[in-house]
């Protein structure tokens, strides 16, 4: 018996026309493929980020090239828009495909999604098995009430067949990258891209996902299927040792939010990723989130003696108040040894203090704000909670009337978010704060123009800066600029691990006069909110 033809279409991260090769590579969907194709089932990919032209255009190409039987789609709770068109056009097609959508996009809202985007099928939460199990049935006409993590139409109503098992991870197939265009992605990305980029003159990451769900329930996540459950370092390591191999990979990025939870486990990865790295003819260095709770000198020295010269930490508040409120379950005492530690180990910290919880005050703000500004050497990045749909925090927004429509709050949920979602702060203090957060960036985030700047070919140039931190003169290779007076690019000190920016004189110019520039900017929106009110 003949199996699907299936076409996967991996979005866009943003609605644009042009092929870009900055954004985060959708290992999930590569989970899925695999599935699909262990199965039997002959899946294509499409992949928009790797073209130029509308998702419209290219999706109907592909449409009339080949009939397929379904086309799937995974995507974020950020990622509507796209996700409504990709369906659209689908739909709209006289092959007449059918549709099945995935992902946190339909998870974290069910019934509200599937109606509004109306696909064929949905599938809520991991979907590895899910959609195999869906196609065999569909394949051999049995019903589909038994198929759980399912939703579908009967009788013109959605329906859903309830949470799914969670799957033993250990158990699933590697992702399937190729047919997602993963050589491609790698071959054009650059340093520009990001300051975890920039340490490498060719970066080349390989994403990994050694855990599912979490162990916490801070109240600005949120996770479907509640059961932590952790891959072994066996299986993480046989996934790795294939895949750093076949691509070249420099650079590891462990995407599980709580890599430290088992000390003994983090010191048998550390052992092996040592054992891979020495195996190695290149550098490979690795990025992995720990919490603060979980560390001390002892930890952070076998990281970096691993290779690991990145370390994210949820951070979110300096004050005591806010991380209870937040369920964090960590101390204002922790952050700062775990901060300090790594400053110690030259290791640098991707993380965010985040603004904006229910218990926030101008005092639990200030108390953040003034930690960061003489500690922290504008190493974390600021910004204000985002309640993802279905966290704790969103659940409270729509209780208190300050979410009114799911629908439109989704479709208009970007990555800079900042509503006043706090229970003590007026609008007018909570405006105050983020002009703030806004100024603090400014002031405290360093820019520093190159020592030389050579062009290599094209548009491509090295570079020498003098680490603002440190005082070492770094040297970095294959930065793309496109105006050599006016960029900014965000590195990280090849000796320190601390980051800051490298930016052309015009660029240096705009950042030493901020305040002036900010002035006028507020001047000029004060005079033609005057001038709108007498309008009016």
């Amino acid at each position: 018996m003949e199996n699907y033809e299936i076409l996967i279409i991996a979005p866009r991260t943003e609605v644009i026309n042009k092929k870009t090769y900055q954004y985060f590579f959708p290992i999930s969907i590569g989970y899925i493929i695999a599935a699909l194709k262990k199965a039997g089932h002959s899946v294509d990919c499409l992949n928009l980020n790797h073209l130029d032209g509308s998702a419209n255009d290219l999706i109907k190409k592909w449409l009339d090239r080949k009939r397929y039987d379904f086309v799937g789609i995974g995507n974020n709770v950020l990622g509507y828009e796209i996700t409504k068109k990709i369906i659209q056009t689908a739909r709209e097609h006289p092959s007449n495909p059918k549709v099945i959508l995935g992902g946190t996009i339909i998870t974290s809202e069910p019934f509200l999604i599937f109606n509004e985007l109306h696909p064929d099928f949905g599938v809520i939460d991991e979907g590895e098995g899910t959609v195999v199990e869906l196609l065999k049935c569909l394949k051999k006409n049995k019903p589909l009430k038994e198929v759980k993590g399912l939703m579908y139409w009967k009788e013109g109503k959605a329906v859903f067949n309830g949470k799914r098992a969670p799957l033993d991870i250990d158990s699933i197939s590697f992702p399937d990258l190729d047919a997602l265009g993963f050589d491609e992605y790698l071959d054009n990305s650059l340093p520009n891209y990001s300051y975890i980029h920039s340490v490498f003159d060719n970066p080349r990451f390989y994403y990994i996902v050694g855990s599912r769900s979490c162990p916490y329930q801070c109240t600005f996540c949120w996770h479907y299927e509640k059961k932590y459950r952790q891959r072994s370092v066996d299986n993480i390591m046989k996934e790795l040792e294939e895949r750093v191999r076949k691509y070249r990979i420099n650079r590891i990025y462990i995407l599980d939010e709580c890599f430290s939870v088992e000390k003994k486990r983090l010191i048998e990865f550390c052992k092996k990723i040592s054992m891979l790295r020495k195996e190695l003819p290149w550098e490979l260095k690795w990025i992995g989130s720990l919490r603060v709770n979980d560390i001390d000198s002892d930890i952070l020295k076998m990281l970096k003696e691993s290779g690991c010269d990145i370390i994210s930490y949820g951070l979110e508040s300096y004050s005591s108040i806010v991380l209870k409120s937040m369920k964090k379950m960590i101390t204002p005492e922790q952050i700062d040894r775990a901060i300090k530690e790594a400053f110690k180990n030259k290791m640098a910290i991707q993380g965010n203090f985040i603004f904006g919880d229910i218990a926030e005050t101008k005092e639990t703000a200030n108390e953040t704000l003034k930690y960061w500004k003489e500690n922290c050497d504008a190493q974390p990045y600021l910004a204000f909670i985002m309640p993802f749909p279905n966290s704790e925090m969103y659940q409270s927004c729509l209780r208190r009337g300050i979410i009114k429509d799911k629908l439109e709050f989704i479709k208009n949920l970007k990555g800079e978010f900042a509503i006043n979602m706090t229970e003590k702060m007026n609008n007018k203090e909570f405006n105050q704060l983020k002009k703030d957060i806004e100024r603090a960036l400014a002031k405290y985030r360093k820019i520093v123009k190159p020592l030389y700047l050579k062009k290599i070919n094209g548009k491509r140039y090295e570079l020498k800066a003098e680490c603002p931190y440190c005082k070492q003169e770094i040297e970095y290779r294959n930065f793309v600029i496109e105006n050599k007076f006016y960029y900014i690019l965000y590195v990280m000190c090849k000796n320190c691990g601390k980051k800051f920016h490298i930016g052309g004189s015009l660029m240096v110019l705009f950042h030493r006069n901020y305040d002036k520039l900010k002035k006028f900017k507020d001047m000029k929106e004060a005079i033609q909110n005057y001038v709108g009110k007498i309008t009016q």
